[in-house]
């Protein structure tokens, strides 16, 4: 079966409610990024950075996946797919991808400060006192700016062996995830599905990027199309 990556962004997922990462003037649902997304802020202010995690896995409760993810799970049936995203949120999963890597962690997943590969999957509010076995406070899983991104070891190899790869609804300006395109054969066809597409270095160097300037759901039957045409 032939090898398709999907690689996604923030706006597949606003499309069915999730706020995207970042408004326009910087602040992310009201609140300084580096406030709850770093470990300054977490050890400044714990509570309020449990409690901003808590609201945002609270908010999976209230969206669904959209045609997007839906369009992508169904290329499994055709190909091997991989799924790489950015999002923390489970609409990938829950549209019936089985393969996804979650390059900035998890919502529903939390973790030791003391030991990152101590994880459990969580549900409910983490609140302070909820703890490891060994005493240490729980976490969110997530990504913050200025710790290291794990995933990326296991998706470099998936992407250079792509022989499709399909960016839906990322700026492609946040590395390190936007350098994994980089890491492509020169001969592998890239379709990008953004409404304001932005090529980076590392897409202007390929041969072959297609370009899709649609919202994700749009964007997902154009490239059906041209999918089912050149096969």
């Amino acid at each position: 079966m032939k090898k398709i990556v999907v690689l996604t962004g923030a706006g597949i997922s606003a499309e069915s409610g999730i706020s995207t990462f970042r408004d326009a003037n910087g602040l992310w649902e009201g609140h300084d990024i580096y406030e709850v997304a770093s470990p300054e802020g977490f050890a400044k202010n714990p509570a309020l950075v449990l409690d901003f995690y808590n609201k945002r896995r609270a908010q999976l409760y209230e969206v669904h996946p959209n045609k997007a993810h839906k369009r992508i799970a169904s290329l499994e049936t055709y190909f091997d797919l991989t799924v790489i995203t950015q999002n923390v949120d489970d609409l990938h999963e829950r549209a019936g991808s089985k393969k996804v890597i979650h390059l900035h962690g998890e919502l529903r997943k939390v973790r030791s400060i003391r030991n990152e590969n101590y994880i459990l999957h969580w549900q409910d509010d983490l609140v302070i006192g909820d703890l490891d076995p060994n005493g240490h406070q729980l976490r969110p899983h997530i990504v913050w700016f200025g710790e290291a991104v794990p995933k990326m070891e296991e998706a470099v190899p998936i992407v250079a062996n792509a022989e499709i790869i399909l960016i839906v609804g990322t700026s492609m300006q946040v590395y390190p995830a936007a350098g994994l395109v980089g890491f492509a054969k020169p001969k592998t066809t890239i379709y990008y599905i953004d409404p304001k597409p932005k090529l980076n270095i590392e897409l202007t160097q390929s041969q072959n990027v297609i370009l899709i300037e649609e919202k994700a759901t749009v964007g997902m039957e154009i490239f059906l199309q041209k999918l089912n045409r050149e096969s």
